[in-house]
């Protein structure tokens, strides 16, 4: 196992499908806190993607161009190995609600067991953005016009999610 490092870098880890203006608040909360913030875009088997792991890198590239202290990276496999390969200690996670909280608890104790120089980090996401999630998207995208849409996600996201719903509704 290679020693990490760098406590000042935080890898934010997901499958981003699609990157939400939840998302982003806590990414740009964490540049701030951070010297350095690498978003990994990976793949979740519990999940039905919407978008291909291309499209979802290049989403959340076009969506965190304005800061300037944050990389955007595809991964496999563990979160934890994944941060352990960027040479960082701190995995960054953002929380919702109290079922988040109850997940994202049982995986960093097994992540602490995976490799105990990694932390991890919780930020709670603003009030604005807690209940945004993609399954709420794929429900109101084909009813919704882009000003609602981008309520909910990045400017960039906007279009590609009308790519994914054309037809008489797409506005």
């Amino acid at each position: 196992m290679t020693t990490v490092t760098d406590s000042r870098t935080a890898v934010y880890t997901g499958s981003f499908d699609p990157i939400t203006l939840g998302h982003l608040d806590v990414i740009t909360r964490a540049s701030k806190i951070f010297d350095r913030i690498i978003v990994g875009v990976g793949i979740n088997p519990d999940k039905q993607p919407l978008f291909s792991l291309e499209e979802r890198v290049s989403l959340v590239e076009d969506s965190v161009a304005h800061i300037h202290n944050v990389e955007v990276a595809l991964f496999s496999g563990l979160s934890v190995e994944f941060v352990r390969q960027q040479g960082a200690r701190v995995l960054l996670r953002g929380v919702r609600s109290l079922m988040d909280i109850e997940t994202e608890f049982t995986m960093t104790l097994a992540n602490r067991k995976l490799n105990p120089e990694i932390e991890t980090v919780f930020l709670m996401s603003a009030a604005e953005f807690s209940h945004i999630s993609s399954s709420l998207l794929k429900q109101i995208t084909p009813l919704a016009d882009d000003a609602s849409l981008l309520q909910f996600v990045p400017k960039p996201v906007v279009m590609a999610l009308r790519s994914k719903w054309s037809g008489p509704t797409a506005k």
